[in-house]
């Protein structure tokens, strides 16, 4: 404190209106004293030449910026940041690919690693290379199903047909002996005197008019609807409602009949449904797990001998080119190819 009390005394002298007081800092007192003096020109005049020369350059670099355009601030930095990047990318452009750094190389695995466990444990039981016969894979079908739920026993057949051609766009149905598994809603569009005999039949839906209200609200409760010729041109108005489910009736697929009892029978015993897919593959489930394996090969010999009698007439060569039997989450099974 009594240095700083000497400083102001000695500042007073030199300028006795000065504003500086107590509450200054020792340095502030100092600079004002040599500046009172002339003694901070000398020093400044004593200072290194390099040290002026840089006061001088940051005073020459200050730019002045305008409020809006291409000389405003925004611009200019954005501009800059710019050169900058263009100029970082010619320089990557010359570094040798072999001195440029790299990620680690991603490390893929086996699909069998990235399936579930219970997946991977009946897997084991399937030889990938080795062609079974339709009983063999059947039975083997029935073991490796990974699922809690009865699952559905699926057949895949690749054809050697052309689907864009009218000729070899297969499409029909089969009545499976031991039916498909699956509860079948069958409804029916038809004159009051064949609704009587559809509901006696079977059938859960069937109606007239009333059927046609249920249409317009979109309620769609059935999984198979059947319809006379007469009542066809009447469903026209909702193809594009019906015909993306598959549920427009159609006479290759026997759901436009005047013998709507019959049609209804047959869809409510395990009449299915098979038709050939853009990639040429019929897909077709024959039965459930639990049926076992006698009764899945009386499904599938049967939708063999029909998926035969569709063989169109302009197919050179081999019919089918491969078969596999799976359940609906479960390994494939190679089956032998004896359906050509």
């Amino acid at each position: 404190m009594a240095k700083k009390a000497d400083l102001l005394a000695e500042l007073n002298k030199l300028d006795a209106e000065t504003k500086l007081n107590a509450k200054n800092t020792i340095a502030e007192i100092e600079a004002e004293i040599l500046k009172l003096s002339g003694l901070d020109k000398v020093k400044k005049e004593e200072a290194a030449p390099e040290v002026a020369e840089e006061i001088v350059a940051e005073e020459v670099t200050e730019e002045t910026f305008a409020k809006a355009g291409k000389r405003s601030k925004k611009v200019v930095e954005e501009t800059k940041a710019e050169e900058e990047r263009q100029a970082r990318k010619e320089e990557a452009a010359t570094i040798p690919v072999e001195e440029k750094a790299r990620g680690p190389v991603p490390v893929t695995r086996p699909l069998i690693e990235r399936r579930g466990k219970k997946y991977q444990e009946v897997a084991k039981l399937v030889e990938s290379e080795k062609l079974y016969g339709l009983a063999e894979a059947l039975e083997l079908a029935t073991k490796t199903n990974p699922s809690k739920f009865d699952a559905t026993v699926e057949v895949h057949v690749r054809m050697n047909v052309d689907p864009r051609q009218a000729d070899q766009n297969i499409r029909a149905t089969v009545s499976l002996p031991n039916g498909s598994g699956k509860t079948i809603r069958v409804a029916v569009f038809a004159p009051e005197d064949l609704v009587k005999k559809a509901k006696v039949a079977g059938a859960d839906v069937a109606g007239d008019e009333e059927f046609l209200r249920q249409l317009d609200k979109e309620v769609i409760d059935f999984d198979v609807l059947i319809a006379t010729p007469a009542y066809m041109p009447k469903l026209g108005k909702y193809a594009r409602m019906l015909g993306p489910k598959g549920l427009m009736p159609n006479p290759k697929a026997g759901t436009v009949t005047a013998d709507v009892e019959k049609a209804v029978k047959e869809a409510k015993s395990g009449k299915i449904e098979y038709r050939v897919d853009k990639q040429a593959i019929v897909h077709v489930g024959i039965g459930k797990v639990s049926f076992g394996a006698k009764k899945l090969e009386e499904n599938a010999v049967i939708f063999f001998d029909s998926l035969k009698t569709q063989k169109p007439a302009s197919i050179k060569g081999g019919y089918v080119k491969s078969v596999y039997v799976t359940t609906s989450q479960g390994p494939s099974i190679k089956v032998e190819n004896t359906y050509n």
